[in-house]
């Protein structure tokens, strides 16, 4: 059974005008265990180098399978386990996603999912499996101590975030309507 957060490293063909990559292909997606119907594409562009966005999610009934990845700059991206019941509760996982190594971020619905930006002038493109119902926006504290993310940001520096993630509630004011679906989060590979 597959890990429910993926990092999917697509296969670059190049050659002297440069490179092709698919990006998302059903049947190939389906071989890795991601069946899911992706229905809104969104796009975000941060211009200040350590701008965090997170950590979202959207509630059932309206939740949100997200496929993210980097086409300008670099960004960190986090996936956290939002499932009541999960063994790894709490637990979060995150890679480096960026325009020159085209990895993307597969990040199921049940995980609480965001981002900081690693220099300037970033862009993001994701597709969802939902389209956005304010009714159902959650998130949870990026820097909440329980869950204990280490972003990639210099001592001293403070990401710049929007009005809403400054004042998310922390993990232990969440009462999640997820449910382990019986895969705990495992290691990137």
């Amino acid at each position: 059974m597959p890990p429910p957060v993926q990092l999917v490293r697509p296969k670059r063909h190049g050659d002297a005008r440069g490179w092709f990559t698919e990006v998302y292909s059903v049947p190939a997606f389906a071989a890795m265990g991601i069946n899911c119907t992706f229905v809104q594409d969104n796009h975000s562009y941060s211009g200040p180098a350590f701008t965090l966005r997170g950590l979202h999610f959207q509630t059932p009934t309206r939740g949100q399978d997200k496929l993210v990845r980097c086409i300008r700059g670099r960004i960190y991206d986090v996936a956290v386990d939002a499932r009541n019941g999960s063994p790894t509760y709490g637990q979060w996982v995150g890679a480096e996603l960026s325009a020159e190594n085209g990895h993307q971020l597969f990040v199921p619905i049940g995980f609480a999912h965001g981002f900081v930006t690693l220099e300037e002038n970033c862009e993001v493109s994701y597709k969802c499996s939902d389209t956005y119902a304010p009714d159902n926006d959650g998130g949870i504290r990026w820097d909440d101590p329980v869950i204990g993310i280490d972003w990639p940001m210099p001592a001293g520096i403070a990401p710049k975030l929007s009005a809403k993630d400054a004042v998310q509630p922390r993990l232990a004011e969440f009462n999640s309507p997820f449910l382990y679906d019986g895969r705990p989060l495992a290691p990137l590979v």
